[in-house]
């Protein structure tokens, strides 16, 4: 047997691999995943510092839209991939 012969059945022993459609599915749900875990806190103290001023509303609306954008990024990642 040759050295490649051996590294071939070693390859197809180890098993299963994440092809690269997979990769960017487990991408995308860990992105939206973490997002939703950051506006879980982002959004409770929004919306605490909203009830007592109403100028708070922008600022209070930008932060809680901005773990979004790790969603979008993985998206993109998607579409490269």
């Amino acid at each position: 047997m040759s050295e490649l012969d051996i590294a071939m059945q070693a390859a197809q022993a180890a098993g299963p691999t994440l092809e690269n459609t997979g990769a960017a599915a487990v991408a995308v749900g860990l992105a939206a995943l973490a997002a939703g875990y950051a506006e879980r806190g982002i959004g409770a103290a929004a919306v605490g510092a909203i009830a007592e001023d109403d100028d708070m509303f922008v600022p209070g609306l930008i932060m809680t839209v901005l773990p979004e954008t790790l969603v979008i990024l993985a998206l993109v990642t998607v579409f490269i991939v």
